[in-house]
């Protein structure tokens, strides 16, 4: 949609708002509204001014003043507002310079994609994360110098079996059993087709949705595979659409990946290709049918991947899912159809079009333009450097013996190790100045000082464990 179009949209749709979204550093949207007093033509090239002293991990007081430049390629009538809203996404430029500001994560992935195609090695990048997330109905927390607790709940939750309900018709999901139930067991049919629907409205084309393993109202809604800048302002509406539908139902949606002890967390296993000339690169006959480059490209993101860990698992949380036993692998391996391995062949279509590789290890707390451009950076390093991935591992990795499973590498089991790993290796993010050394380290140091902060205070499960010493 060219900016003309989204002004005649702007006349046919009687929109009296515009609203300019951005993504911030940890891959929250940030926003602002005009009335159509502030629209015409020459924001979506000259911008519109604001602070960015007051958005998270961006600048300083003393250089404060961005720009949005909204792109009008992703206008979208948002539903979730009173009044008829016109939605727009923006990149963020220096008002000086015009430069893409290196902290904002949308014009990493433009530089990313743009790197992709400086290398001649392909001319697009094809991403498809399968994003999960949790609906729940009530959550509480709250943390003090003398308490803490947290609480979550839900109708479907197997710990419900006793609940007195007026009546309790026991219909409760059992720990790791939900996976696919129909009506009545599954009682959020109605919700997550309307998220696929809100979702096709903006654009984001659905290919399916279902229950996921967990209890307690867990679910995933797979979303067609596109381009990196693409994928990651898919992701916001996905984000964005699916906690505002759920609040339609007096319900709340989390994709934090652990929110449940002794069950299934939420991944975002991403689904990674490379094209050229229309043409896919990773189909071969190589391994699972792979070509030559996509066993490169794998044997890239293996040895990147503990610096990896750093933005597709960016929280504390976060290793809390990635342990063995629960579909969230954390061997550094590849294998076809094995979901044991942290990079996956699926081998569900001999098209060479459908050729993918899948990593395994992202969540869905990732900051989705980050993630996918970090990714493929990795993988580019792979092919530039033709790191071979090894052989492949058609074993189930969770009942390796010890003596065979120590030979085989993985990701770091905390935000510090992930931390100290993206220190040492981010030489591979540098390249076409995607990433900055300066991103690097305030990325660290943020993510650092969240780790120290939940750290520094006592567990509620230390009390359980050495009250009594």
């Amino acid at each position: 949609m060219s900016p003309g179009e989204v002004t005649t949209l702007i006349k046919d749709k009687g929109i009296k708002l515009i609203d300019f979204k951005f993504t911030d550093l940890m891959g929250t949207w940030q926003h602002f509204t005009t009335t159509l007093n502030e629209y015409n033509d020459e924001i979506f090239t000259d911008g519109l001014g604001f602070d960015g002293s007051s958005i998270r991990g961006w600048r300083v007081i003393n250089s404060s003043d961005m720009l949005v430049v909204p792109d009008a390629g992703t206008a979208w009538i948002d539903p979730f507002n009173a009044e008829p809203t016109l939605s727009l996404i923006c990149t963020i430029v220096d008002p000086i310079t015009r430069e893409p500001y290196d902290r904002d994560p949308r014009g990493v992935a433009e530089k990313a994609e743009a790197y992709l195609k400086g290398t001649g090695l392909a001319d697009t990048a094809y991403l498809g994360p399968e994003a999960e997330f949790f609906i729940f109905d009530d959550v509480r927390y709250d943390y003090t110098a003398n308490g803490s607790f947290h609480s979550v709940d839900s109708v479907e939750g197997i710990w419900n079996s006793g609940r007195e309900e007026f009546p309790n018709l026991g219909y409760k999901i059992r720990h790791k059993e939900g996976y696919f139930p129909v009506a009545p067991t599954d009682t959020l049919q109605d919700i997550r087709n309307e998220m696929c629907l809100e979702l096709e409205k903006a654009g984001v084309p659905i290919e399916r949705q279902h229950h996921e393993v967990a209890t307690a109202g867990q679910a995933e809604i797979d979303i067609r595979f596109a381009s990196l800048k693409i994928m990651g302002d898919w992701m916001m509406y996905y984000k964005y659409i699916l906690k505002n539908v759920a609040k339609k139902y007096n319900k709340v949606v989390t994709f934090m990946p652990k929110p449940l002890f002794g069950d299934n967390g939420s991944g975002m296993h991403t689904h990674m290709s490379l094209w050229k000339d229309g043409k896919p690169l990773f189909a071969g006959d190589k391994y699972a049918g792979l070509s030559e480059t996509a066993l490169f490209y794998i044997g890239g993101i293996l040895k990147h991947a503990p610096a990896l860990t750093a933005f597709t698992n960016p929280t504390t949380n976060s290793y809390k899912r990635l342990v063995p036993g629960f579909e969230a692998p954390v061997n550094l391996a590849y294998s076809a159809r094995n979901r044991s391995a942290a990079v996956r062949i699926p081998t569900y279509s001999a098209n060479p079009k459908a050729k993918r590789v899948e990593f395994r290890t992202p969540d869905p707390a990732a900051n989705g333009y980050i993630a996918f451009s970090a990714l493929l950076l990795a993988g580019l390093d792979g092919i530039q450097n033709r790191i071979d991935p090894g052989d492949p591992f058609d074993k189930n990795l969770y009942e390796l013996p010890p003596e065979e499973l120590a030979k085989v590498p993985s990701v770091p089991d905390s935000l510090i190790g992930s931390m100290e790993a993206l220190q040492s290796d981010h030489e591979f993010l540098l390249k076409g100045d995607v990433f900055t050394e300066d991103f690097i380290s305030n990325w660290i140091e943020l993510k650092t000082r969240e780790y120290d902060a939940l750290r520094l205070r006592p567990h509620p499960y230390e009390f359980y464990m050495y009250f009594d010493v």
